[in-house]
């Protein structure tokens, strides 16, 4: 029998992610496991930062973090309290990095089981011209991946 110790459930706090909560800590709960959040900060990686001081660079990383991280509280507030997860034991992280990257890192560290995320649904020239996160974490999971579609 399958068994879920663990879901990793990353979010970009988003409206499909609200969903796609709903449904991981649902999961988590019938399984009996463990609920790990993830908010991956992708907007520092990008190469254009080298071009500004170091120091600005620094405290605009604390900064974004420091948001990033009242963001994840805010929304594990809403949606995984604790009259809302009953018995399920609720953990949260928030790193920075690509974000297929570092949810397929982080899905190693916790030893998730399956990885829960939302999805847009983008298609057509969006699709190529932007990518899906989603799409490039499915094909290089070496867990199960539910993607919620809004």
């Amino acid at each position: 029998m399958i068994k879920y110790d663990c879901i990793l459930f990353a979010t970009d706090f988003s409206e499909s992610s609200e969903k796609a909560c709903e449904h991981a800590l649902a999961l988590a709960s019938m399984a009996g496991s463990r609920l790990h959040v993830l908010h991956v900060i992708t907007e520092l990686v990008d190469k254009r930062r080298r071009r500004l001081p170091a120091e600005v660079i620094e405290i605009f990383t604390r900064e974004v973090e420091t948001h990033a991280v009242e963001d994840m509280n805010e929304f594990c507030r809403r949606y995984l309290s604790a009259d809302k997860a009953g018995q399920v034991e609720v953990s949260s992280d928030v790193v920075i990095g690509r974000s297929e990257e570092e949810i397929l890192r982080q899905a190693a560290k916790v030893n998730a089981d399956l990885i829960v995320l939302g999805t847009n649904g983008r298609t057509g020239i969006e699709k190529v011209l932007v990518g899906s996160t989603a799409e490039r974490v499915i094909r290089d999971s070496k867990v199960p991946v539910l993607t919620v579609r809004i």
